[in-house]
Formats: structure tokens, C-alpha cells, sequence
């Protein structure tokens, strides 16, 4: 019988619920019991794949082609295990489930009604996962948005219809709040987190565990008197305090006995967790010996989150480097220009020791890529494009070194006269938005001998997927004939995956999404061999300027 965790937050968004839901699958699975995390949201989207990452962050695709949350990447990378469709839910998919059945006329006549019909597709969804797998141990389901919104409510509901229906000793609520501290009083307050637990158990739901985001330790004084007010022990109310490293939190719950606990709560008798490896792996990534400096020249810079995977890849290709990457975060939009000459774009990427152009849509800032790629190509700098990153590398060249003039997109100048990305033939005709483009881990043949090889250390790989458009064959020919190396396509050789561009240094685009299987214990190969040579570059800078000086 499976035991099931419920994540909520109070007070304030954006307190760190994925993270802490994460923390606690990586402390349980360590004790050896196999956990699988889902998250629910309470939008109407059907799922975020329409949404624009200023509202929503970076749209997570999982080996199945499911487009989710953000913090499902959280999960895999945590956890270490894949995902799939049925670990993300939102209230437009419980309502598009719901008018399905009615239409079907599933409900017998009745009316149709958010309790118990709608409370009853989230409960199914809930017990979902361990019904599907019936070795899994823990279920962490994590709900998206603040204890007292109007739209989160059937989602608590649920939760406490499912409480009740079950021993005591299977479920546990973990609730996070925010303990602010006040600057001109000095002091940290807890009345927020007392009126946020209030508010929880008048929807009939009591917090079993606290967890205190602060920007220090709350003291002991104040975690009693949070205890008192709320209802349950001291010791289980704990200090979720800022970080250097989110890969730091699951070490500091353990310090504070919470996965202990939580096992005594579920009556689990598990070993004490090895966390060794993870505590050497932190001190690396909070106390690392170098640092070498990467732009991401992206359109969405505003928001970081909506490139969360690739900054946390990062991370991981960091550690086996033994370097810090610090990340130069360029608006696409601000390289474009008449007045954005060699010498402008020299001082932009000045002391970066490597370019990253990642994917995104629409035609907003295109020539601002096109032109930083063009920047590392000609002064041998280490390049990575990723999905749009690659278009716009077969744009660049196609124009620069191809010779084809006004090379272009199909997606962003229909007029072009050399096309050389077009819309894949499965995407024409194709009118719905939501869920229909190339999504999810497709298989890749890459050719012996290339960078990509050197890479991976393999021939035969499968990468995660998210685009409508594509490399056209028409040009294939003309960009061999270049120097251009097409270096992994799909199976059947009509889709072109990876191209590269020997006797430079490191010069590497794919049309998949690596950063979405990386992990902290396995960096993906791709963004370490890129670390790897910004590093290279950046010691053969500093050999230069000791040799001059």
C-alpha cells in the first residue's frame, strides 16, 4: 500500500514547493523506497505548452512528449527517475476529462458537479502512479498556487476527502510558509505562517509538517511558538532557510531529521540514507576551484525560469570540470541594430569563453542570434545552439558561409528565397496549438568519427524533442559542400539532429533539448564537453595575456 505526501504552500508564491517536494523523494529514495512525484496545477490550460514563458517559465518535456511544469524537471533531476504524462495534472485537464465523460454520457443522467465529480478525477489521479506501478512506496503530490486561492480549492478539497478515506499512518501533509524578517523591528514574524496553517485547517485539512522559508534560522524559540499556534510538535517544524545551492536543501531536511520523521509517521522502517556523494557533489558546486564565464543569448531573459534546465545543466556540467559556470545573460533583441557593429558585439561578449543560443519561438530577436552566432564562429569561440539555436546557426551559415543570400526560415520570412529551415511535413495542415508539435525522446544515429561522437562516446542516441520546424534537405548538399557536417539525423537519415563545424574548436547545434536529461550526478555530455572547451578557451586567453605581458 502506497503512502502519499500532499505539498502545499501559504503566505507568499513562489516559496520553493517544487524544491522542497523534490528534496524529499531524493531523502526517501535514498532510504531505499521508490518515490514518484507529480504536480498539480490549478490553471485552466489543458497544460502549459501554449502558455509564453514570461507567464509560466520553461515548458518541461518529458520522454513521453508530455509539455509540464517546470518543476517536474526538478523532480527528474533530484530523483533521477523519468517522468511521464501522468505526473502533471491541471484543472483544464480535470475539466476536459470531466465534459469528456459527461458528453459520453458516463454520469447516467446526473448532474455534474465539483464535488463529487471533480474532487472524485483528482482523487483517481492522485492514487494514478501506484496503481499503475504497484512497487511504488511514497507518492509527493505537490499543489501549484497559494492555501486560500479560489482556484486551488478543489484540489484541497480532494485532498481531504482522501485523507479521510485513508489510515492516518498513509498520508502526510507538508505545508510551506514564509516567516518573514523585519527589518526596522529586527526581529521575524510568524503570524503570516499562523494565519496561513489557520486557513489550511478550515478546509479540514491539518499540516502534519511546517517547513519555515526564511532568510535565516527561525531559532527555537520562535519554531515552538510556531508549533504551539499551529498545532503539531516542534520537531516537526522546520527551518527552510536560503541556500547557496538548491542541491543543498534535501542535506540540510536530513540534518533536521524530516525524512525520519516521515518515515515514523508512515510506520516505514527504512536504513539511514548515504548522502556522502551528494555532500561532495555540493561543497564542489558552492566552493568550486575555478569559474570560466558562458552567454546565453536568448529572447526570454527577463525571466530566468524560462530557462531553468539549461542553468541547472549548467550546474552539473560544472561539477566533473571542477568549475563554477557563470552565466552572461544577453537579450537577443539588444544585438540587433545598424549600430551593433564587430566592435560592439566584441565588447558584449567580451571575457565569455563560450556562446549558448537556446530555443525559443517567433521572430523576435532572430537576427540578434543569428548574429552572436556568427560572433563565436569567426573568433573560434565554443558555440552550443540548442533547437532555435540551430536554425539560426543554418541561417548564419547559409548566408555567411554558404553564400546563399537572404537565407531565412520559413517560420519567420515566408518570402525567403533559400528556406533553409521549413515546417516539418508531419506539422502542415496541423491547426490546434496545444500538444501537436515534435515532441518527446526521439532516437539519433550520429556519425563515427565527429565531435558529437566524441561527445557522447556512443552512435546511437534518444534526446527530447520540441519543434515544428526543421533542417531543409534541399540544402543539405550545398552546406556539406561548405564544410558544414551533418553529424546526427534520425534513423531513416530524412531529419537532420546535430550539425557541426570542424577545425573549429567547438562548434555544435541540435535541434533536440539536451538540457532536459541532465542531472547532477550526470551531467549530459553535450553541455560537459561544452564547459570543457570554454575552459580550454578560457586558459589559452590567460596563457595569451601572460605571454604578452
Amino acid at each position: 500500500m502506497a503512502k502519499y505526501v500532499f505539498v502545499t504552500g501559504g503566505v507568499v508564491s513562489a516559496l520553493g514547493k517544487g524544491i522542497a517536494s523534490a528534496s524529499l523523494g531524493n531523502l526517501l529514495k535514498a532510504r531505499g523506497l521508490k518515490v514518484i512525484l507529480q504536480k498539480f496545477d490549478p490553471y485552466l490550460n489543458v497544460d502549459p505548452g501554449t502558455m509564453s514563458p514570461f507567464q509560466h517559465g520553461e515548458v518541461f518535456v518529458l520522454e513521453d512528449g508530455a509539455e509540464c511544469d517546470l518543476d517536474l524537471g526538478h523532480y527528474e533531476r533530484f530523483t533521477d527517475v523519468n517522468l511521464s504524462q501522468i505526473n502533471n495534472l491541471t484543472s483544464g485537464r480535470v475539466y476536459e476529462t470531466i465534459l469528456a465523460n459527461e458528453r459520453k454520457g458516463e454520469y447516467l443522467g446526473r448532474t455534474v458537479q465539483v464535488i463529487p465529480h471533480v474532487t472524485d478525477e483528482i482523487k483517481r489521479r492522485i492514487k494514478l502512479p501506484a496503481k499503475l506501478d504497484p512497487t511504488v512506496d511514497v507518492v509527493i503530490t505537490e499543489i501549484g498556487g497559494t492555501v486560500g486561492d479560489i482556484e486551488s480549492l478543489p484540489f484541497l478539497e480532494a485532498i481531504r476527502q482522501f485523507r479521510l478515506e485513508c489510515p492516518p499512518e498513509d498520508t502526510a501533509s507538508v505545508h510551506l510558509t514564509l516567516v518573514p524578517y523585519i527589518e526596522t523591528a529586527g526581529e521575524i514574524k510568524t503570524k503570516p505562517t499562523q494565519h496561513s496553517v489557520a486557513e489550511l485547517r478550515s478546509i479540514g485539512i491539518q499540516a502534519d509538517f511546517l517547513i519555515c522559508r526564511a532568510r535565516q534560522l527561525i531559532g527555537e524559540d520562535a519554531r515552538r511558538k510556531i508549533a504551539l499556534f499551529c498545532n503539531l510538535p516542534p520537531e516537526r517544524v522546520f527551518d527552510g532557510q536560503d541556500v547557496r545551492s538548491i542541491y543543498e536543501v534535501p542535506l540540510n531536511y536530513h540534518q533536521q531529521r524530516m525524512d525520519e520523521l516521515l518515515c515514523e509517521r508512515f510506520r516505514l522502517e527504512t536504513p539511514q540514507p548515504d548522502l556522502s556523494e551528494w555532500g561532495r557533489m555540493v561543497k564542489l558546486i558552492v566552493n568550486p576551484p575555478d569559474h570560466v564565464r558562458i552567454a546565453i543569448v536568448g529572447k526570454y531573459v527577463e525571466l530566468k525560469d524560462a530557462y531553468k534546465s539549461i542553468t541547472e545543466a549548467f550546474i552539473h556540467a560544472g561539477i566533473p570540470n571542477h568549475v563554477a559556470v557563470e552565466q552572461v545573460w544577453v537579450d537577443s533583441e539588444s544585438l540587433e541594430g545598424e549600430e551593433v557593429g564587430d566592435r560592439r558585439l566584441a565588447e558584449i561578449f567580451g571575457g565569455c569563453h563560450g556562446v549558448l543560443v537556446p530555443g525559443g519561438f517567433g521572430d523576435r530577436g532572430i537576427q540578434g542570434k543569428v548574429r552572436a552566432v556568427r560572433f563565436a564562429r569567426e573568433n573560434s569561440v565554443p558555440f552550443l545552439g540548442i533547437c532555435l539555436g540551430l536554425q539560426c546557426a543554418m541561417i548564419e551559415m547559409g548566408r555567411n558561409l554558404v553564400g546563399l543570400e537572404r537565407a531565412g526560415s520559413a517560420e519567420f520570412d515566408p518570402d525567403s528565397p533559400h528556406p533553409v529551415i521549413h515546417l516539418m511535413e508531419t506539422q502542415k495542415g496541423i491547426k490546434n496549438l496545444g500538444g501537436t508539435m515534435r515532441l518527446g525522446a526521439w532516437p539519433c544515429l550520429i556519425t563515427p568519427g565527429t565531435l558529437a561522437e566524441r561527445c557522447y562516446g556512443r552512435r546511437e542516441i534518444s534526446e527530447r524533442h520540441r519543434h515544428r520546424y526543421e533542417v531543409n534537405n534541399d540544402y543539405r548538399e550545398r552546406f556539406a559542400t561548405a564544410g558544414v557536417v551533418f553529424s546526427g539525423t534520425s534513423p531513416d537519415g530524412r531529419l537532420v539532429e546535430i550539425l557541426e563545424l570542424p577545425g573549429h574548436p567547438f562548434f555544435i547545434a541540435v535541434q533536440f533539448h539536451p538540457e532536459l536529461k541532465s542531472r547532477p550526478n550526470r551531467p549530459h555530455p553535450l553541455f560537459r564537453a561544452f564547459v570543457a572547451a570554454a575552459l580550454a578557451h578560457q586558459g589559452a586567453e590567460r596563457n595569451a595575456a601572460e605571454a604578452t605581458s
